[in-house]
């Protein structure tokens, strides 16, 4: 094997996710320890060839590169910020799920220490993980992400976003976003053709299109957000709205829950009202961008 094949990775941490990445860097190859609390979760990796650390400080002595994915910061926290850890010179890949200020903090807490450090989040399932579908996200130093990067590739598709530690966590959290706004507007239009008995099943092919066209438009519209301009190209703000109170109505009328749309048109009537009512739907940026304080 040559040495990008068989470079050592120590795991910390073997909830679902962490033993998956710890069977997938076992697969590609590489001399794997790790470590958890409860020591018996390190059964199955054990008997697939890994090394079962006694310590947490065992485990950060075990190879050149160290993965942590715990429950929370605190935890990695806790984990290694007792007194007889050493941190100087490792590299720490913290798949942690946490926010962009914690994975600010958390880099200048380990590079005090003497530790290199790359934030990351992960957005797939265990099953995923060693594959191609498992997207995992890097923020931090590119020279220490390039370093590792032959590594990381057992785990799937590694992305590098930039140096700021705190990217990974907001493209995660941003992702969510995404994820959550398709599957509640799936949800509204599944609810609103139940009441004419048409099922979830009939539905979704019509809606995975709907969802394809309105992606191919991500692209211009965010051509107007970066320039902070929004000609009214295809329907104008004060168009869109008159729709989201069809949708409102009508889902009143047939008693669905309007919660959500009446959300959205809450959004877009606050914009309008502002003196963007003539431009695209993409200026309610100026909305998203900015808290609430009701």
């Amino acid at each position: 094997m040559n040495n990008e094949t068989t470079t050592p990775v120590a795991v910390i941490g073997l909830g679902l996710m962490g033993r998956a990445l710890a069977g997938a860097l076992l697969k590609a190859g590489h001399p794997t320890t790790v470590w958890n609390r409860t020591a018996a979760k390190a059964n199955q990796l054990v008997a697939e060839g890994a090394r079962l650390a006694p310590t947490v400080g065992d485990a950060l002595q075990a190879g050149s590169l160290t993965i942590i994915c715990v429950t929370d910061y605190q935890a990695v926290h806790e984990l290694l910020d007792a007194g007889d850890i050493k941190l100087d010179g490792t590299t720490l890949i913290n798949l942690t799920s946490g926010d962009s200020a914690q994975a600010r903090q958390a880099a200048q807490w380990a590079e005090l220490r003497g530790a290199r450090y790359l934030d990351g989040a992960i957005m797939a399932v265990p099953p995923a993980i060693g594959t191609a579908e498992a997207v995992i996200l890097h923020s931090g130093p590119q020279s220490d992400f390039e370093a590792h990067k032959s590594t990381l590739d057992a785990l799937g598709t590694v992305t590098y976003l930039g140096a700021d530690h705190g990217l990974a966590s907001l493209y995660d959290v941003a992702g969510l976003a995404m994820m959550w706004s398709v599957l509640n507007g799936w949800l509204q239009g599944t609810a609103l053709l139940r009441t004419a008995g048409v099922d979830a099943a009939t539905y979704a092919p019509f809606a995975r299109q709907i969802a394809a066209v309105v992606a191919a438009w991500l692209p211009g519209y965010a051509e107007q957000i970066d320039s902070g301009s929004f000609p009214a190209e295809v329907s104008a703000l004060e168009t869109d709205a008159r729709a989201m109170a069809h949708l409102i109505d009508e889902s009143e009328a047939v008693g669905v829950n309007a919660e959500l749309p009446k959300l959205i048109k809450a959004i877009a009537d606050r914009s309008i009202a502002a003196g963007h009512g003539g431009e695209q739907y993409p200026v309610l940026i100026e909305e998203f961008g900015k808290p609430r304080n009701d």
